[in-house]
């Protein structure tokens, strides 16, 4: 079964308090609809309807500390349970002790060596090659996984060509942050409808949605409610495009962050396990209860174990 990945960073299932939750207050009828009227939160899970299910799953894994990007990232792309055997959560790139456990590419490489068609669908910039090969950046845990399994990562002729998909879904940031005119100006619905599209050329696709991250740490409720109602509207074209009996699409985040904006830190919050497709698909993740749980339940579907 094709599978879609979209990673919201640093989203976790919050109150029912609009004054510090966005995913409260947000007007998100596409997401509301899947989850039976309600808003994604706490309070919402679990939940089973004729087409989604929303499930809490845990991103702290016994250890210590509030979750981190770098190890949280890697237990998704691995199925092993990182911060417990490091003894500690780590991030927001990962060290060299979180990067040994992607030396594999980890999900991307076992899919790939099982005959697997796999791909992150994010344009990078050419400014993001280039720091990364003068060494004043380093690859965070998706990037790196990727390139470790021998895939390349997608670019702006990539874009361009429309093999790819913007990390702001529309194009806006590479034509008006970094001047590349020529990148073709999507509506959030058609970003949705790509989506699915780049989908269909691959068994696993992988999205990373990073600027949720960003939106918590930077505390603002209105940008932040902007950014959830941007996202709705994709994936409201997403979902119009989607053949539930022919994949999966699978939401998830490697810690709480945007769903609490009275504090800039990371939470202890679950974050939540958003499945779309057909009931059997998503009765497969039954059993997922944490962040480790989620990769295994992936590699079966695709692979078709």
């Amino acid at each position: 079964m094709r599978v879609l990945f979209m990673f919201l960073d640093g989203v976790g299932l919050g109150a029912d308090d609009p004054a510090i939750n966005p995913l409260a207050g947000a007007a998100m009828p596409n997401l509301k609809q899947l989850l039976g009227g309600q808003a994604m939160l706490a309070a919402a899970a679990p939940y089973d309807g004729p087409r989604a299910s929303l499930r809490a799953i845990d991103a702290t894994l016994g250890v210590k500390g509030l979750p981190q990007s770098a190890t949280g990232q890697a237990v998704l792309l691995t199925g092993v349970n990182v911060p417990a055997a490091l003894g500690y959560h780590y991030g927001p790139k990962p060290n060299p002790e979180t990067a040994a456990f992607l030396q594999d590419g980890g999900l991307f490489g076992a899919l790939t060596r099982a005959g697997r068609r796999a791909a992150l669908l994010d344009a990078y910039p050419p400014g993001y090659f280039e720091s990364i090969e003068s060494g004043k950046r380093i690859y965070s845990s998706i990037p790196l996984a990727v390139t470790k399994a021998g895939l390349a990562l997608f670019t702006l002729e990539d874009l361009v060509a429309a093999h790819a998909i913007s990390a702001d879904f529309t194009g806006q940031g590479f034509r008006e942050r970094m001047g590349h005119a020529h990148v073709p100006a999507l509506s959030e619905a058609e970003a949705g409808a790509r989506l699915a599209a780049l989908s269909e050329r691959h068994d696993f696709a992988f999205f990373e949605y990073w600027l949720s991250d960003y939106a918590g740490h930077g505390q603002e409720m209105e940008p932040a409610l902007r950014l959830l109602e941007h996202f709705d509207l994709v994936l409201g074209g997403l979902l119009e495009a989607w053949r539930d009996d022919e994949g999966l699409v699978l939401l998830t985040s490697d810690h709480g962050n945007l769903e609490d904006l009275s504090t800039r830190r990371h939470t202890a919050n679950p974050v939540p396990l958003l499945l779309i497709g057909s009931a059997a698909a998503r009765r497969r993740f039954d059993g997922v209860s944490d962040l480790a749980g989620v990769a295994p339940v992936i590699k079966e579907l695709v692979i078709g174990a």
